[in-house]
């Protein structure tokens, strides 16, 4: 299977109803599944190579790059996104000399307060609605954000 199909099938579960999709071909075999906690699980099993297919496969289009794309091993964790819900300013403490809210690796729970979204002068806190550990912070402090941008990687 091609990189670009696996993307294609995970872009239509994220924007459907649909909740879990399994798909075989030519003995490999792709599950994709959706947890109504707005995180999608991505699962691969290790024993799969995802090569691309010859040119001639009727059921999508060829690659469009001569280049085999490098495939990450598959996720063993599940990851929650925390999004931004306004377009402002990424702040990781209530002030310039204070600690941060949160640090990676530090266990959070639904309300725990994450960061700052500046927004017109309006401090906007962003709060966590899963529990977990913090895995990744994907955003510098100070930086501007947009509307849906991932801000943090929750490991749930």
């Amino acid at each position: 299977m091609e990189l670009s199909y696996i993307k294609k099938i995970i872009k239509l579960v994220e924007n459907s109803d649909v909740d879990e999709v399994e798909i075989e071909e030519e003995g490999k075999k792709i599950r994709v599944v959706r947890h109504r906690t707005n995180s999608v699980q991505y699962q691969i099993p290790s024993n799969q190579a995802l090569l691309p297919q010859s040119l001639n496969a009727p059921s999508y289009p060829p690659m469009e790059s001569k280049l085999t794309p490098e495939v990450p091993p598959a996720p063993k964790v599940n990851y929650h996104e925390v999004k931004s819900p306004i377009v402002g300013t990424f702040y990781r403490a209530p002030a310039p000399d204070a600690e941060s809210y949160v640090e990676i690796g530090q266990e959070v729970n639904p309300g725990t307060v994450l960061c700052i979204v500046e927004a017109m002068k309006l401090m906007n806190e962003i709060e966590c609605d899963v529990s977990g550990k913090v895995a990744k912070i994907m955003v510098e402090n100070g930086t501007p954000v947009e509307y849906n941008q991932v801000l943090f990687l929750i490991e749930t």
